[in-house]
């Protein structure tokens, strides 16, 4: 993977994890959501800056991710955007104090060490 190609990977999964990141705080301005408040919540989704924005930054993700798709293998690029999972998981606990348990730590260890392996040319 060369210089580009891996740069149109950051922006794949930088553009997807602060989807998430905006997901995520459009939810907690929204609420739970159960039966009786469903379709209102529904309708407040459409309607949320942060949802709206995270929705956006997922559709620039995937653009970045088609572009990625033109120059590399689906098996290079397919495991590797699974970086998003490790962001993910830091920016829950930096941002929204949501703790990380050992085995995650573990878990996401892998992964890195997958998308390094999967990666790596030599």
């Amino acid at each position: 993977m060369n210089i580009s190609e891996f740069s149109l990977l950051l922006m794949s999964v930088f553009a997807s994890v602060a989807g998430q990141f905006f997901l995520k705080a459009g939810a907690l301005k929204l609420g739970k959501v159960d039966v009786s408040n469903a379709v209102s919540h529904i309708l407040r989704m459409i309607t949320t800056t942060e949802v709206v924005i995270g929705l956006v930054c997922y559709g620039l993700g995937a653009i970045a991710y088609i572009l990625l798709l033109t120059r590399v293998n689906l098996s290079v690029a397919g495991p590797s955007v699974s970086l998003v999972y490790v962001f993910s998981v830091l920016l829950g606990y930096f941002i929204f104090r949501e703790t990380i348990p050992i085995t995650r730590l573990v878990g996401l260890s892998f992964i890195t060490a997958g998308v390094i392996l999967v990666v790596w040319q030599k």
